[in-house]
């Protein structure tokens, strides 16, 4: 089992940047693809981000393309989302998560992950 500490969330104006991170201990970090979803109030959770075991493989929800950009880095054990032009409605709690399961097929869907993070809130200011 892995553990997942994510970090880097907080209050920022709207069209601003905010870097996650999500840290992980507990396993081979290189053994897991990474996600990113959200959970805004009154909504349902949402895919963000993924990003598969070779870090050229990436998939993000049509909401954040060309604006949020997953990577990772192995030697840190850690994953990123870097979030730019930061829209109001991004704001969330964001939660990272990982599987070691490789018959996944864009990993956007929660049930194909089986650790997940405790979340760290961002809240976009209009």
């Amino acid at each position: 089992q892995v553990q997942l500490v994510e970090s880097g969330g907080g209050l920022v104006q709207a069209g601003g940047s905010l870097r996650l991170s999500c840290t992980t201990s507990g396993r081979t970090f290189s053994d897991y693809a990474m996600g990113w979803f959200r959970l805004a109030p009154g909504k349902e959770r949402e895919f963000v981000a993924a990003i598969m075991w070779s870090d050229l493989i990436k998939y993000y929800a049509d909401s954040v393309k060309g604006r949020f950009t997953i990577s990772r880095d192995n030697a840190k054990n850690t994953v990123y989302l870097q979030m730019n032009s930061l829209k109001p409605e991004d704001t969330a709690v964001y939660y990272c998560a990982a599987t070691v399961d490789r018959r996944g097929d864009q990993y956007s869907q929660a049930y194909e992950y089986e650790s997940w993070g405790q979340g760290t809130q961002v809240t976009v200011s209009s």
